[in-house]
């Protein structure tokens, strides 16, 4: 199926999943490193304490997913997404009034956790639940939200800086998320009780269980399978690299000699080449498998990396945000399908709450570390280069596990 057939049969909930894959921005690393110095500013922080407060933050927010993630497997998806919205609307009022730094910290973690987290794990699991055939390019089209945001957001953000302060622009986006938003959504999410009974029909056949193993995982067999383990040292490498230069992207600029806008202005080239690559995977997936894409998605980054490391160069910028964006784009598809081959989709939302989890752990962790490092004076090309080394073990290592795969189920503790 092609994909104007395919988004013409699928519209509304593929609209769904796009729109709220673009307020997951609300609680994205590039969206809230947009306003970080201002934050910093105003609350006397250095890069290493702002860098800690979010950090702490993000961990709050990534121990609350492992419990709250699975809650997709059970609860009605259209009050989960509106208890959601009235969560991220409230967290952008908070950080818009927030008088302390303590009270910005509460404001950074329900961001973290509404947005970034929950509303994130929400779409991607239900792309990858409701669509058995066609499951690479839902994923990919409802993805599209994501470098929506990163093309439109900085900029936005600038000029209501400019215009209205830090504070009153988080307080024009709570307005466009209670506004526009969220009763957008419970639109779109009309008739979906008819969807998830085809889908509990379908869950039943064993062509839903998953096609390397031939049955449905729980939670526990996956934490006991070391696999997955070695896929994650590989897949936290984009979340912590994404995150920790992201956060602190004035300081970037600067040590590069970029301005901030012309750094927001790249967001839109990496907007279109995570587009062009998220569209390309979709298809990809649903004919070779997210397996067999899922370890190239790393060579990017090291491509960009050696680029940031090499040059300061206004062009330089573009070329490094095209490299994530291209990187970006194949990780999302490609990762968020691949747990649906490899374990099923019967506890996917469980399953998928320890993955997303770890990635809030991780990206939580890198903006406290790589604070530190930039107030120690370590240079942004020192660590460009240990990116790039590891961005190019995990491919190897992913190529490692992946291809071998297909031998009976390895778990911790037993050869």
């Amino acid at each position: 199926m092609d994909y104007f057939r395919f988004v013409r049969q699928h519209r509304r909930f593929l609209a769904f999943g796009m729109l709220v894959a673009l307020f997951t921005s609300f609680g994205q690393t590039y969206f809230i490193g947009l306003f970080s110095a201002e934050i910093r500013t105003a609350f006397d922080l250095s890069h290493g304490d702002f860098g800690l407060v979010y950090s702490l933050a993000s961990l709050a927010a990534g121990v609350c997913l492992i419990w709250l993630g699975e809650l997709v497997d059970r609860v009605d998806l259209r009050p989960w997404v509106a208890i959601l919205g009235v969560a991220a609307v409230g967290a952008c009022i908070v950080m818009g009034i927030a008088p302390s730094v303590v009270v910005m910290g509460i404001a950074l973690f329900l961001l973290r956790l509404s947005c970034q987290s929950l509303l994130a794990h929400t779409y991607m699991t239900s792309m990858a639940r409701y669509f058995d055939t066609g499951r690479g390019k839902a994923i990919s089209i409802a993805m599209l939200g994501h470098p929506l945001g990163e093309a439109v957001f900085p900029l936005v953000s600038v000029a209501l800086m400019a215009a209205l302060g830090w504070r009153g622009a988080w307080l024009v986006y709570a307005g466009v998320g209670a506004v526009l938003f969220f009763p957008l959504l419970m639109w779109l999410l009309r008739g979906h009780g008819e969807r998830h009974r085809s889908y509990l029909a379908r869950l039943a056949e064993p062509s839903a269980s998953s096609p390397e193993t031939g049955r449905q995982w729980t939670r526990g067999e996956v934490l006991r399978d070391v696999r997955f383990y070695l896929i994650q040292i590989a897949l936290m490498a984009p979340p912590f690299m994404f995150t920790g230069l992201l956060i602190h992207q004035v300081h970037m600029a600067e040590a590069k000699g970029w301005s901030l806008a012309w750094l927001a202005t790249c967001f839109t080239v990496y907007a279109a080449t995570s587009i062009a690559s998220s569209l390309t995977m979709g298809p990809l997936i649903d004919r070779i498998g997210a397996t067999r894409i899922a370890p190239h998605a790393l060579l990017p980054i090291v491509a960009s990396m050696l680029v940031l490391t090499l040059s300061s160069h206004p062009a330089a910028a573009m070329v490094f945000m095209a490299g994530l964006g291209l990187s970006m784009g194949m990780v999302f598809t490609a990762f968020t399908a691949i747990w649906a081959e490899l374990y099923g989709v019967r506890h996917l939302g469980a399953i998928r709450s320890v993955v997303m989890s770890l990635m809030v752990l991780v990206s939580a962790i890198a903006p406290a570390i790589m604070g530190w490092l930039f107030d120690a004076g370590v240079m942004v090309e020192t660590l460009a280069v240990i990116f790039a080394v590891w961005a190019f073990a995990g491919w190897l290592l992913l190529l490692a596990v992946i291809r071998r795969w297909k031998a009976s189920p390895v778990e911790l503790g037993k050869a």
